[in-house]
């Protein structure tokens, strides 16, 4: 497959018609909204921290889209499935794709916006055996601009070879479904505790990490309590990230096995 190189500059210099606009981006694994080892169900409490983040575009794995047996089980859970419960009023726009299907119901990635959602469509990138993992692509049309932006929500397998040929698929996603000058924002959780993804993603499609680029590596995110590895990223092109945070500990360490990312997004 031929290699892909994309100038930031010159493709941002290719916008330069269009004002300056940044927006927040926030990307979680909520865990199918249960605190670590499925103890206790916290949605409800889970999407008051999301709603304080402030963020534009929310990036989200593990959300079930329906259950069965759950809401016979805990008096708090929603009736809609979370996605919706967790966009609310905030996030009037929302897409889900259904990855896993099981006994109880499915879950899947989901991507909450405040920009209007003009499409999206969920890639089955699953390799073989009981993992079924996809690609959330949606693009957003920010007001005002002339190219939408457009936004991949990502959760890859916990095999080696399958994250390596899901990688593989993502680039091919970003080369062939994304214009050359249309901004993109990759986010999600990687399961890339080897760091084999930065090299292959900006070799393959010009995507570039956030934290990578700001403080040298990418963030530590697993498990929330004590970080140790580097799962969750955030990656861009033709477009800048700036203030890159891993979100502190209270109170999100008992709310996701998973520590939370944001960052701005300047087009």
């Amino acid at each position: 497959m031929a290699e892909v190189a994309v100038d930031t500059q010159t493709a941002l210099a290719a916008l330069s018609t269009d004002t300056a606009f940044s927006f927040k981006v926030l990307t979680v694994n909520i865990h199918k909204g249960f605190t670590f080892f499925n103890r206790k169900f916290i949605l409800p409490e889970l999407r008051d921290a999301v709603r304080a983040v402030g963020a534009d575009v929310v990036f989200l794995q593990e959300v079930t889209g329906s259950s069965i047996k759950h809401p016979e089980k805990f008096d708090n859970y929603p009736d809609e499935p979370h996605y919706e419960f967790l966009a609310d009023a905030i996030w009037s726009q929302f897409a889900y794709g259904r990855n896993a299907v099981h006994s109880n119901g499915h879950h899947g990635n989901a991507l909450l916006s405040k920009f209007p959602i003009v499409r999206f469509e969920n890639h089955d990138v699953s390799i073989s055996g009981p993992e079924r993992r996809g690609l959330l692509h949606c693009e957003l049309h920010i007001p005002g601009r002339k190219v939408n932006v457009h936004a991949i929500c990502v959760h890859l397998g916990l095999i080696e070879s399958h994250r390596t040929q899901q990688m593989e698929m993502l680039c091919d996603l970003a080369r062939k479904q994304v214009p050359a000058n249309a901004p993109l924002v990759v986010a999600g959780d990687f399961n890339d505790w080897r760091h084999r993804a930065h090299a292959l993603l900006k070799r393959r499609a010009g995507l570039n990490e956030v934290f990578v680029q700001a403080n040298g590596q990418a963030a530590r995110t697993f498990p929330a309590r004590q970080p140790l590895l580097r799962l969750d990223r955030i990656y861009v092109r033709n477009a800048l990230g700036h203030s890159p945070i891993v979100l502190p500990s209270k109170p999100w360490s008992h709310l996701s096995d998973h520590a939370p990312l944001a960052a701005e997004i300047e087009l």
